[in-house]
């Protein structure tokens, strides 16, 4: 058999400050060198003999097709070419680090199933991660293989809460295992964060995207980002406005009512008063649910007052700031008493963004869609230019002011207000 059969190529990003091969790696002369002190012992073909003395043809090869390349320009494509094998894989002789949009590789790494279970991830600690079972429903802790452990160092999308994997227990009905395998993903919310994708949650089915009317106080801009990667990620969104108890709801229907007509849905809750629990109940037994939203907003008291065998813990607004303390650190599928799923994950006071270009945020506002083409200019960016239905549709009031002036952030790219990302 064949030295370059059940061997790998995988397309990964380069590792920081390697973009250039060291002295010691320097494959081109090697290759040279070996082939100047191999020239005489190089017998003729008439003496029937075809094959170097110190430098094997199959080795050669094999070096040759592990170097980095370079093959195009573009950001996407600058990638490196890894040759892996099983066994490299499992000891960790592959180095390399990837984003989540290079996942899908590793997804289809051969794996001998056989020995492996397949379950759900629950929760995440660092590089360990707890698995639930499919057939016994039991809770493992789970490292990653080597390939995928050395992957997730650098990057943020390796693994997220609500993986579909397949792990391989210590032992049959053991509680402690690895990860072999990533299957593909479906409905995921993800974000930017440090020039890469960071992926909150995956495979749920539906987004609550929590804000209070006050304490911490309501965030427009930060409802659209996450309306936009919700869309993005083929999650259903739902809007929450918690804390009605804090406020005269008179003052705030024009922000319910804004979103609603524009086709989302939305929901306004109370825990104090149990305004809305009963609906928001329903809503939970939809699939697996995700809550996000910023730190403070009663994400985890909401989960607590629809289902009170659930206890999450629950932490206070700063009196001072205004602002709420992160008592949710990691995110966390868990199972409610109705048979539905709801991941409960940490606060966010600032949200980039992955994967959007400027060109496509437009296509993300529903109110801007019937407009568009009646634009002057086929690409206008409805910034600056003269003759935009949309800005037409803004100074008529059709149009709310708040929503373009988010639009607006979101095209130039501009951060929200706020605190850094807290996480």
């Amino acid at each position: 058999m064949s030295k370059s059969q059940g061997k790998r190529k995988v397309r990964v990003e380069f590792r920081k400050n390697r973009g250039k091969r060291t002295r010691d790696n320097d494959l081109t002369r090697d290759f040279q060198n070996d082939l100047r002190e191999d020239a005489p012992k190089v017998a003729s073909p008439a003496s029937g003999s075809h094959s170097f003395h110190a430098l094997e043809l199959g080795e050669l090869e094999d070096r040759l097709t592990s170097s980095e390349r370079v093959r195009a320009r573009g950001d996407l494509s600058r990638k490196r070419t890894i040759v892996t094998t099983a066994e490299e894989e499992q000891d960790g002789e592959t180095r390399g680090d990837t984003p989540d949009d290079a996942l899908e590789p590793f997804a289809m790494l051969a794996v001998d199933l056989s020995r492996c279970e397949p379950g759900r991830v629950v929760r995440i600690h660092g590089l360990n991660s707890v698995v639930e079972a499919d057939g016994d429903g039991r809770l493992v802790r789970c490292r990653l293989r080597r390939l995928l452990k050395t992957l997730a160092i650098d990057g943020r999308g390796v693994l997220a809460v609500g993986d579909r994997v397949w792990f391989r227990p210590d032992r049959p009905g053991g509680s402690e295992g690895f990860i072999e395998k990533v299957e593909r993903r479906r409905g995921i919310v993800t974000r930017g964060y440090r020039k890469r994708e960071h992926v909150l949650v995956a495979n749920v089915d539906q987004l609550l995207i929590v804000s209070a009317f006050e304490d911490p106080g309501l965030k427009p801009g930060l409802i659209d980002r996450y309306l936009i990667s919700a869309e993005r990620g083929g999650v259903r969104p739902v809007i929450v406005f918690n804390k009605a108890d804090l406020v005269d709801l008179a003052h705030y229907q024009w922000i319910v009512g804004l979103y609603a007509q524009l086709g989302y849905e939305t929901l306004v809750t109370s825990v104090k008063s149990g305004v809305g629990l009963d609906r928001l109940r329903t809503i939970l037994q939809r699939g697996i649910t995700a809550l996000s939203g910023q730190s403070g907003v009663g994400k985890s008291s909401l989960i607590n007052a629809v289902d009170p065998a659930i206890h999450l813990k629950v932490g206070e607004v700063s009196s001072q700031t205004h602002k709420g303390k992160h008592t949710t650190t990691t995110a966390e599928l868990i199972r409610t008493s109705s048979g539905g799923f709801v991941v409960d994950t940490p606060g966010l006071r600032q949200f980039e963004l992955w994967g959007v270009v400027p060109s496509e945020i437009e296509g993300y506002f529903p109110e801007f869609r019937p407009l568009i083409p009646h634009c002057r200019f086929p690409d206008c960016t409805h910034t600056h230019e003269s003759g935009c239905a949309v800005k037409e549709a803004v100074a008529e009031g059709l149009i709310h002011d708040g929503r373009y002036e988010s639009y607006l952030k979101l095209f130039f790219q501009q951060p929200l207000e706020g605190d850094a990302d807290s996480l």
